[in-house]
């Protein structure tokens, strides 16, 4: 069965196109995570699964049922917004309850003193307080069940909005942002939470943000987003390892690919800088491209005959790894390798260093930034100096 499925949603706001054509097929048990750069259109798509806006093209189904003109509260999805959105003056035992006070009681069920003598109404309340006793045992927040929010640190008000999406047990969760209000020190360990809390629930997740390392960490797959489409969906090592376009090689990866010009031949040869590679790219594509190189593929050479080389114009120890940016001679952007602390050592700035390529790694892009095969040839040995 299918969690969630988006069929070719357009979405404009005015004369603006906001998404194009999205499509996406959400399992029922997946974690999904939709990522790309402010304003691609990953929110505005989250908002029109949960019904908080319309699309002007397109169907979305939720479970077995297409959901397009149902009002958010009969979706049964349950959403958690980058802001928390918890009411100040109830406890916390009071937020979490009040969807299920809102879908299991009527309007004069919640009164505090006619709800209490109504048929059946104490024993609703007792199974509400139950419901709420049990999440928050899940979550390890049962001590704070009596605080209000203005009381909370932001982890802990971060799972009370957590608990009070899931004890509706909805057929998916959206999350919008989430952990973007936390510090880096306790966005690490809510990444941790979120991902274990997945796996217990058993239901799908989609979750937005614009921080590859939420995504990469906590992913089924990612849905990679720019301008409105969606680039490439796919696992996130797949994504990183794989891209099929020059923009998500860009956007995925810390730090970010080295991307260098190369000029191809129709014969499938590789020529970096005036020198011929030991690659072989799709025969009959000629012209200019690009080659992506991820800084982990930049190996020191200590023998000579460098597949690259460069000028140190700056260091970083980040003690595990060290982060080389090199000044190589016909590249725009400083070129930045990563090696181990003992391989770093006594190379400081200004020093001259050589590099060996791991080519099988190397991802060719045409000039518009699709991605062309590019195999390593039969013979080794470039000599490739920038």
């Amino acid at each position: 069965m299918t969690g969630v499925d988006i069929r070719s949603i357009d979405k404009r706001f005015g004369d603006t196109p906001v998404l194009r054509g999205v499509s996406l097929n959400i399992g029922e048990r997946e974690f999904m995570t939709l990522v790309g750069p402010s304003g691609c259109g990953k929110s505005t798509l989250l908002r029109i699964i949960a019904g908080l806006e319309s699309q002007n093209g397109g169907s979305i189904a939720i479970g077995d049922r297409t959901v397009d003109g149902v009002a958010p509260a009969e979706r049964d999805v349950a959403m958690v917004f980058q802001s928390y959105a918890l009411y100040p003056h109830l406890t916390v035992a009071e937020n979490i309850a009040v969807p299920l006070r809102m879908r299991r009681l009527s309007f004069a069920g919640r009164l505090p003193v006619v709800g209490a003598v109504m048929p059946g109404g104490r024993e609703m309340r007792r199974e509400i307080q139950r419901d709420v006793q049990d999440i928050a045992a899940l979550l390890d927040i049962s001590h704070l069940l009596n605080r209000k929010p203005g009381q909370l640190s932001g982890g802990q008000r971060q799972r009370v909005a957590l608990g009070r999406a899931m004890v509706r047990r909805p057929k998916a969760f959206l999350m919008d942002e989430p952990l973007s209000n936390l510090d880096a020190k306790l966005r690490v360990h809510m990444r941790a939470e979120i991902a274990q809390l997945h796996r217990r629930l058993d239901t799908a997740f989609v979750y937005v943000t614009h921080d590859q390392a939420e995504a990469m960490t906590m992913s089924d797959r990612l849905a990679v987003m720019m301008d409105g489409e969606i680039l490439q969906v796919a696992s996130p090592d797949e994504v990183y390892r794989d891209p099929a376009d020059i923009r998500v090689a860009e956007f995925i990866g810390s730090p970010a690919i080295n991307i260098l010009p190369v000029e191809l031949r129709g014969d499938g040869a590789v020529s970096l800088f005036g020198h011929t590679l030991p690659l072989v790219a799709e025969i009959g594509y000629a012209g200019a491209a690009k080659i992506g190189l991820r800084a982990e593929h930049l190996h020191l050479n200590m023998t000579g005959g460098a597949d690259l080389g460069g000028r140190v114009i700056h260091t970083e120890n980040l003690g595990s790894e060290v982060l080389l940016h090199l000044d190589v001679s016909g590249c725009a952007a400083p070129v930045v390798a990563r090696l181990a602390p003992e391989q770093a050592a006594g190379i400081a700035v200004g020093d001259d260093v050589s590099l060996d390529v791991a080519l099988d790694k190397a991802l060719l892009f045409a000039a518009g930034g699709h991605r062309l095969t590019a195999t390593p040839a039969p013979e080794a040995g470039l000599a490739a100096h920038g």
